[in-house]
């Protein structure tokens, strides 16, 4: 099992999300809620379609921390 970060952003009349790492991967919902449920949809879907186009699936993922700083 592989973890994937997602960054989930609101899109004013719906949330939208993509893949650190793994371009090309995108979704939309109603909710946030949908839109992790779409993420675990279409991320198998996406690794796939890269299997069966001979492409590598990505071996290492960036790094992602959340930093505080004064505004």
């Amino acid at each position: 099992m592989t973890e994937y970060t997602i960054v989930i952003e609101d899109a004013g009349s719906n949330f939208a999300a993509y893949v650190i790492g793994l371009d090309g991967v995108i979704t939309t919902g109603e909710s946030v809620e949908e839109v992790i449920e779409n993420m675990h949809e279409a991320i198998p879907f996406h690794l796939e379609g890269m299997r069966l186009h001979g492409e590598e699936l990505p071996e290492r993922l960036p790094i992602v921390k959340t930093i505080h700083v004064a505004s």
